[in-house]
């Protein structure tokens, strides 16, 4: 999108075309410019008047002041690590560069991790340990089109991302079919070939079902896996077990429809997989994607051309975000913070002692939740996220935040974490800044400063300079994005993800270019494995991988599947777009879907608002009737606070490898509200 001016000083969006949205934008993209003048927007520091009492507005060296004299207070009793960094999978390639470099040299602390957590975590480690690299699409977007069949996996990119269905539809008009995977009937699932709905939690037996039918109906590429994989002979033993008939008893999805899939992936000249939030967000999640990968690597698709897998990315920079350090194991370039020689070369960058640098720390939700305890942080630094609203037990974690001796936040609003803070930095958006983002392609972006932050407000990088040269770093935190990022090429140089050879230069020439970039005369990398894979071997790795028991099994009391999601006219916590009009007019509340037949047997009618409560929680929602939804399961959008704050409700067990919570399955039970206050 571009911005032109408007009366009364504002701005108004402008579509403009590119190959990833082809000139198509949702609703939120384009009212996105309401937020640059609304009145919600802070525009002067806000400090806390005393342990309990209001915020207060400050200068701004009055509240870097006050912030830097907390962290260092904290790390003062407990330590480098008693102070934590929390980032987002939305700021752009330099602040997330800024934000991991930040905790571990101006704070030498290992408590750093980022929303990004809760989004891609799952997938990036499937395709770390498969492929030797992890890029949302090893391919670009626009091949999406020419595949003969596309299998999406828990993805409703009609309304998540509604500019890609413009690639799905040159892909039917080409004479492609599509599979979606998904517990409810999504609009993207309506305007699929095939519809394949399990029951949430189950996807790795479905994957696993879909391959050993592929090996007994002959489309395994015999070729393929030979010569650029490992691994196979323990995956189709584990698959063995795995026949239509026991993969529809856990699942429901019929035998029929299965044996339909595998052949309209098994005939096609061309295919693609997608997995999305819908597979990955599970306790199971990195089994799931691996179980998927399995299935595209014994169809001999990654590699090939308009084939492969991929992942469906889902915060505006989820990919750059998450390679250059703001995770808790990783270092720029995609590097890991365990490796010697990873430290050895970014140390020398940031010139500093190897030694000094700390090791790796606790992930997102594991920090959030030790927040405030026994050896846990007592002080956090948050910058672009709102884990009030997104992190799973939610109620927990505001508990957890309450209790901290010194909470930071750097917003552009007064979000429901910020509202907790000690010390409230008002910064600059997506118009105001110069940077970089990297999209689900690994294709690098240049985004030009539109207009002027409003007076008062600094950007995210002015921020950590002002704090950094107050905890006695007086340099190497520069203010000007063009200078971090071209530190961030430096650092990269070398790592999986490479950006050495992405000058901004470059990319004003107007250049589409992918990392791995190793120098300027090299042309980037848009399409990954034709060749190789960047494993030591060069094949593709095989895993067997198996359906497990469920971590919270439905019973009499809680006898409900419940998983979440978002709507297109809300985005994540909801702290921007509940805030624009226009939006919160068109979705004003949060709601749970259910099944006809469970509202009859409950009692339930459409609009009336009830009780859903799990284990950790309740929120009090407006029923939606609906036969787009299986009847043993409701659906709860994530977008909202409060009362109707659906992440009270969903279970924060961890996968053991990404660390990422089951956001998308836990057992859960509705009630009427009987009373009238209530209603």
């Amino acid at each position: 999108m571009s911005l032109e001016p408007s009366v009364g000083g504002g701005a108004t969006v402008m579509a403009r075309s590119f190959p990833t949205n082809r000139g198509g934008l949702c609703r939120k993209g384009w009212t996105a410019a309401d937020l640059l003048t609304s009145p919600h927007r802070l525009t002067t520091p806000l400090v806390r008047a005393g342990k309990g009492g209001p915020l207060l507005e400050a200068s701004w060296d009055e509240a870097l002041d006050r912030a830097a004299e907390g962290l260092l207070a904290a790390q003062r009793h407990g330590g480098p690590d008693a102070v934590a960094v929390f980032g987002g999978g939305g700021l752009t390639n330099e602040k997330a560069y800024a934000v991991g470099k930040f905790a571990r040299v101006a704070l030498r602390t290992s408590q750093v991790d980022y929303n990004g957590r809760f989004c891609m975590s799952s997938a990036a480690t499937a395709a770390n340990k498969a492929f030797g690299l992890d890029r949302g699409l090893p391919f670009p977007v626009e091949d999406i089109a020419a595949a003969d069949c596309l299998l999406l996996v828990g993805s409703n990119v009609a309304e998540t991302m509604p500019p890609f269905m413009s690639h799905l539809a040159r892909q039917r008009e080409a004479g492609g079919c599509q599979i979606v995977i998904d517990p409810r009937r999504t609009p993207t699932a309506s305007a699929a070939d095939l519809h394949l709905q399990p029951q949430p939690g189950t996807d790795l037996a479905l994957a696993n079902g879909l391959l050993h039918l592929a090996l007994a109906e002959g489309y395994l590429d015999e070729a393929y896996v030979e010569t650029r994989t490992t691994g196979f002979r323990e995956v189709r033993a584990a698959v063995a077990s795995w026949w239509p008939a026991r993969v529809e008893r856990v699942t429901g999805v019929s035998e029929p429809d299965l044996r339909r899939a595998v052949r309209m992936l098994g005939m096609a000249g061309s295919a693609m997989v997608l997995t999305a939030r819908g597979a990955e967000q599970h306790s199971h999640g990195v089994d799931t994607v691996l179980a998927f990968i399995n299935l595209s690597l014994a169809l001999g698709l990654p590699g090939r051309p308009a084939s492969g897998w991929g992942c469906l990315t889902g915060q505006g920079n989820g990919q750059g975000g998450r390679e250059h350090g703001q995770k808790a194991d990783q270092l720029p370039g995609y590097r890991s913070i365990s490796d010697p020689a990873a430290r050895a070369h970014v140390a020398a960058v940031w010139g500093v002692d190897p030694a000094d640098l700390p090791g790796p720390g606790r992930s997102a939700y594991e920090l959030l939740s030790a927040l405030g305890t026994d050896g846990g942080p007592s002080a956090l630094l948050l910058l672009g996220s709102n884990p009030v609203v997104s992190a799973p037990n939610a109620r927990h974690v505001a508990g957890a935040l309450s209790s901290l001796s010194c909470l930071v936040v750097a917003d552009l609003v007064l979000s429901e974490t910020a509202r907790l803070a000690d010390v409230v930095l008002p910064t600059a958006q997506w118009a105001e800044e110069d940077g970089t983002m990297t999209n689900l392609e690994g294709r690098i972006l240049l985004r030009r400063k539109a207009m002027v932050p409003p007076a008062g407000v600094r950007t995210d990088l002015d921020v950590l300079a002002g704090l950094a040269e107050r905890l006695g770093c007086p340099t190497g935190f520069p203010t000007d994005p063009a200078e971090v990022y071209a530190e961030l090429r430096r650092a990269s140089a070398g790592g999986t993800a490479d950006y050495s050879g992405i000058s901004l230069e470059r990319l004003e020439a107007g250049e589409a270019l992918y990392w791995p970039c190793p120098s300027e005369d090299h042309p980037g990398t848009p399409r990954l494995f034709a060749d190789r894979f960047p494993t030591a071997d060069g094949r593709a790795r095989f895993f067997a991988v198996d359906q497990p028991e469920p971590t919270e099994p439905v019973d009499e009391e809680f006898p409900l599947h419940l998983t979440t999601g978002r709507v297109a006219l809300q985005y994540q916590s909801g702290a921007q777009t509940r805030r624009v009009a226009a939006l919160e007019e068109a979705a004003p509340h949060a709601f749970v879907e259910l099944h006809p037949f469970l509202a009859e047997r409950l009692g339930v009618e459409d609009g009336e608002r009830v009780r859903v409560s799990t284990r950790r929680g309740e929120a009090w929602l407006r029923a939606r009737v609906t036969e787009s939804i299986r009847p043993d399961t409701v659906f709860v959008p994530f977008h909202w606070a409060g009362k109707q704050r659906a992440n009270s409700l969903t279970d924060p067990q961890l996968d053991p490898m990404s660390k990422m919570p089951s956001f998308k399955v836990c057992a859960a039970r509705l009630d009427r509200l009987v009373s009238e206050a209530a209603r």
